[in-house]
């Protein structure tokens, strides 16, 4: 079937541009084509009349009296010249192998296309329609109708006879007639009619609407759906009859079938056909420019979804068919093929053939639409399925008009997914963005994996960045492989822009970083410490620089010493504590922070530096100094008390005197130098030394405040009469009531916490001396596999009739009472040898009895 040469529909008829423009976004749902090859020379000399279609071929009469047969694109395979007047009708069993044919001159003509049976007759009106069985090829079913005046039933008969039966008559002249399965449907004037062909009963009349409408000028159109379902199209009105069993209770002289209206509904046009698409209609309006109906309009192809009260306009298309100015509705008829979705709008002058958008149109229509990511998503997921479009030609197509927008960064991110791993094609693109300028915007894009471009387009990309951005251009380096250009080409880029800029950071630290792609760690490491660059750090540990930096503590340190410090010590395989002690030698303070950490981590691995750091905690962190003193066990506690008394540190003085075993000194100054009372007590609390309490309150005693604070804290740990007693007659002490009272309050708490604890004692006491008690009441059984725990023997003789003796102490053992040695007469009372032995050692028990 040839392509269109002009258009053959619009989408809607609306003369506004705002209506076209909206109404152009709706997707059409039918794609048209004209019927050209053979179709185009008939026409070009006669007119169309009718047209019948099979799976296999179409039909076409003529005006001229012709019928041709036709294959799908349009070309002429047969040709039969049937009369000189309009052909009417053709009719095609369902095998498509036999045909009937009737004309305006009467003459109708049943025959096989493959054989020489027939029927020809001539009637002495015209004949407008003719329908044979749809099984008309078999020999039972040799039948078909014919309508003018009357509705002839034309049957075979044994002989090769054809008997004629009136089916219908005396309504007006027979305009259409569908037969389907058994069952005829045809119209005339009044109204459609439906035959069953197995009862010969009429089951129904379908009555006319409007009777206003000349039924020659605007004929019925019928369509069988199903063997079950009909579908009437009359002037404006369209019914949807479905044909159902009649109930066997309410048949009697009714016939066996009955017609239900299932769907009925009024349009805006008059019908010129229609056909079923699935369970919607797609219906031929002939329509007219105004209410007179003095101007002819393009006919409209519509797709109708029936309602139960109404219906929804699927789809409306204004078709251009040629001399559709000089066309009436009874010049229209639309034809389907059931086995495909396709429909032919045959007029006087043109055949259109209607079918439905597959994805290569949805894709041809998202592409007219500009609706390219739409396009390319829908061609992603039908792949398999369509036939002229390719997801890579999309693709370009969508960047190309990404770049026309000037939507660069979109269209070079779509590079991504679009060009895959074709190079060739990432080529073309980064020259197509450096020709517009737009190198930055696809450099973020390009690919950087297994698969790359050559070096140049890299190359390229950096100098356009260097010549434009300092910050794109590290950037870049940063995230891109190093291996992905000419290092060294782009290091002398980076150096020839120095000489303008010395002292600009960012080209400096980029440097470093092409530097470190290129294994030049020194260089990196040296600009780095002079940028004073966060990532020195990182840059010294991940390429074990450390022999890079013995001379270049002091730098780090400067530069961050927490960092310096826990990478120093982190790494003292590396670079020994000696050595960076001696390399921080002319910065105490540097110093002072690397040995203290250094103490933190382990008290004794920089112990032969303990001495010097006391004067370093005493110069740069005195509030260390104390804890230093107190957990170091190499600090020289002369060292250290002389540094503390020059420098006046009175607590870390005290604390020295005192781990020194001079504690008086150390009371001394606490009472001398801080004047804190409490701290002096506190000490003489933890020295617990008597000798330190009589210095203590003769120190005090001459102290009103002194005293108070002792009278208030030494209760519990002395006796407050030897403060007393020194106190001098007359002597005015601050708050001394209260102190008595703390005092006697504190003596009461302390007779109160013995005398409970002496309760519980008792109540202990008790309860176990009762728990023993009971537990020395209970029965103990004695029988013949207890033994002696002197002799072993079985502790019951063998003989019950001889008197013997046994002994059971508390703790469960027996003994034979010969076994038990005689008590003295010294001590009558006897214990067990076994558990006397126990608690008083090897042969204790024994000598206890000899006493």
């Amino acid at each position: 079937m040839a392509e269109i040469q002009e258009q053959v529909f619009t989408a809607n008829e609306e003369s506004t541009e705002e209506s076209e423009e909206e109404d152009s976004e709706e997707e059409p749902k039918l794609k048209y084509e004209r019927l050209s090859n053979g179709v185009t020379d008939i026409l070009q000399k006669d007119a169309a009349s009718c047209m019948t279609v099979h799976e296999k071929f179409l039909a076409l009469g003529t005006h001229n009296g012709k019928v041709y047969l036709l294959d799908v694109q349009g070309n002429i395979t047969q040709k039969f010249e049937i009369s000189q007047v309009k052909i009417n009708q053709i009719s095609l069993d369902e095998d498509g192998e036999h045909v009937g044919i009737c004309s305006e001159d009467g003459k109708v003509q049943v025959f096989g296309l493959y054989s020489r049976e027939g029927f020809h007759e001539i009637f002495d009106c015209p004949i407008k329609i003719v329908a044979v069985h749809p099984q008309f090829g078999r020999s039972s079913f040799k039948q078909f109708v014919t309508g003018g005046n009357k509705l002839l039933l034309y049957d075979r008969t044994w002989l090769n006879r054809w008997k004629t039966s009136v089916l219908h008559e005396g309504e007006g002249s027979i305009t259409n007639v569908k037969w389907r399965g058994n069952l005829i449907a045809w119209a005339n004037t009044m109204g459609v009619k439906i035959l069953d062909m197995i009862t010969k009963q009429r089951i129904t009349n379908v009555p006319r609407d409007d009777m206003s409408l000349r039924p020659d000028m605007y004929p019925c159109s019928l369509c069988w759906k199903d063997n079950l379902t009909l579908i009437i199209g009359w002037g404006r009105s369209v019914k949807v009859c479905s044909v159902k069993e009649r109930h066997a209770n309410e048949i009697r002289d009714l016939p066996s079938r009955y017609v239900e209206i299932v769907f009925q509904f009024d349009t805006d046009y008059y019908i010129s056909g229609l056909a079923p698409l699935c369970d919607q209609l797609v219906i031929l309006f002939y329509v007219t420019e105004n209410s007179d109906k003095e101007d002819t309009a393009r006919p409209r192809l519509d797709i109708i979804q029936p309602l139960p009260e109404a219906c929804e306009e699927i789809s409306s298309d204004a078709l251009t068919v040629r001399g559709f100015q000089e066309n009436e509705c009874r010049d229209y008829r639309l034809e389907h093929s059931e086995g495909e979705s396709l429909f032919y709008i045959i007029s006087p002058r043109d055949v259109v053939l209607a079918k439905e958008r597959d994805q290569d149109d949805h894709i041809d229509w998202l592409l007219e639409k500009k609706k390219y990511e739409e396009a390319l998503m829908a061609t992603e997921i039908s792949q398999k399925n369509i036939k002229r479009h390719k997801v890579q030609d999309i693709g370009l197509a969508y960047i190309t008009h990404l770049v026309e927008k000037q939507d660069y960064d979109l269209a070079a991110r779509k590079c991504q997914k679009i060009l895959g791993k074709n190079m060739k094609l990432w080529e073309d693109e980064v020259y197509r963005f450096k020709k517009i300028g737009q190198l930055k915007a696809i450099s973020r894009y390009l690919p950087r994996g297994d698969l790359r471009l050559r070096p140049v387009i890299y190359e390229m990309i950096l100098d356009e960045f260097l010549q434009s951005d300092y910050e794109g251009f590290s950037t870049l380096i940063k995230e891109w492989p190093g291996d992905l250009y000419n290092n060294k080409a782009i290091v002398q880029a980076v150096q020839d822009n120095l000489k303008k800029d010395p002292q600009n950071r960012t080209l400096l630290k980029t440097l470093a970083e092409l530097h470190t792609y290129d294994q030049r760690y020194d260089k990196a490491l040296e600009i780095y410490l002079t940028l004073r660059h966060k990532d020195v750090f990182e840059l010294i540990h991940k390429h074990n620089l450390f022999s890079s930096i013995r001379d270049k503590i002091v730098l780090l340190m400067d530069f961050d010493a927490e960092k310096a410090v826990d990478m120093l010590l982190d790494n003292e395989d590396k670079i020994s504590v000696d050595k960076v002690v001696e390399e921080l030698e002319q910065r105490h303070e540097l110093q002072h922070v690397y040995l203290h950490k250094l103490f933190k981590r382990d008290h004794h691995k920089g112990q032969k530096f303990h001495e010097k750091q006391i004067s370093l905690y005493a110069e740069y962190d005195r509030p260390n100094l104390l804890p230093f003193i107190r957990d170091s066990t190499h600090c020289p506690l002369e060292k250290a008390l002389e540094i503390c008394i020059q420098r006046n540190f009175v607590e870390e003085t005290v604390f020295l005197l005192s781990r020194m075993g001079n504690s008086r000194r150390a009371l001394k100054m606490i009472m001398e130098e801080l004047h804190d009372v409490d701290k002096a007590i506190e000490f003489a609390k933890e020295q617990d030394d008597s000798e330190l309490w009589d210095d203590l309150i003769l120190y005090s005693i001459d102290k009103p405040p002194f005293i108070t604070g002792l009278l208030n804290n030494i209760g519990t740990h002395v006796d407050p009469i030897r403060l007393i007693r020194h106190i001098k007659e007359g002597m005015e002490i601050p708050n001394l009531r209260d102190s008595l009272v703390k005092i006697l309050q504190d003596y009461n708490l302390q007779i109160l916490l013995r005398e409970g604890c002496k309760k519980i004692l008792v109540s202990d006491s008790l309860s176990l001396l009762k728990k023993m008690h009971r537990t020395q009441m209970k029965g103990v059984r004695v029988d013949e596999e207890n033994v002696c725990e002197s002799c072993l023997a079985p502790i019951l003789p063998s003989d019950a009739s001889k008197p013997y003796g046994v002994v059971l102490f508390h703790c469960r053992h027996m003994f034979h009472k010969e076994c038990l040695p005689v008590p003295s007469t010294m001590s009558t009372a006897q214990f067990c040898n076994i558990c006397s032995a126990k608690h008083r050692g090897p042969g204790s028990a024994i000598l206890e009895m000899k006493k």
